[in-house]
């Protein structure tokens, strides 16, 4: 999971987009981030990342597609994307705050990340929180993982969720750091 910046030709203020890849580093991502965001030219940088291993109780692990020509597979859970947006009184700005989640469907997911106490207090007056959402209910983003992957990913590969207890957290980078930098990561 990475959160792309750049300043796009043409904008006043940086851009940021989230990244979701498999490699077993984050050097290995980079072909793949460029071709993600293509309009970014060679201005894209990462400000954050995680690689994640643990979500909502479940160890998350990548497993290679037995049969590439599988095209769906029944699962009791899945791993969820949500980008809530929201506001704060007297900032000229959206807030957003990301939620990995482990739900059975979509809307398991949106009442899980509604529960997020930035989703309870980043509203005021017609200022209300609310997660993006191409699917009609008040969510900025909400995406299966699995079906946001670059399609070399998710042809090869598949995401299993297993339940699990005494998980220690991801490690969150944060931090500017230029693709070029990657090389020597």
């Amino acid at each position: 999971m990475v959160l792309l910046g750049c300043r796009p030709p043409g904008r006043h203020t940086e851009q940021h987009d989230v990244f979701f890849g498999i490699a077993r580093s984050l050097p290995e991502l980079v072909p793949d981030m460029k071709v993600f965001w293509r309009e970014a030219a060679q201005k894209i940088h990462i400000d954050a990342w995680r690689e994640v291993n643990v979500v909502d109780g479940y160890q998350v692990k990548i497993s290679l597609r037995d049969d590439i020509f599988t095209t769906s597979e029944k699962k009791d859970q899945r791993l969820f994307f949500v980008n809530l947006g929201g506001y704060q009184e007297g900032k000229f700005e959206e807030q957003h705050f990301t939620v990995l989640t482990v739900q059975p469907d979509r809307a398991s997911a949106i009442a899980q990340a509604k529960k997020t106490l930035f989703f309870k207090n980043n509203q005021f007056g017609k200022a209300v929180s609310h997660v993006d959402d191409k699917y009609g209910i008040d969510v900025d983003d909400l995406y299966d993982i699995e079906e946001i992957l670059p399609a070399r990913h998710k042809s090869g590969f598949r995401i299993d969720l297993i339940p699990a207890k005494d998980l220690t957290a991801d490690e969150i980078h944060l931090g500017y750091l230029k693709l070029s930098a990657l090389k020597a990561y």
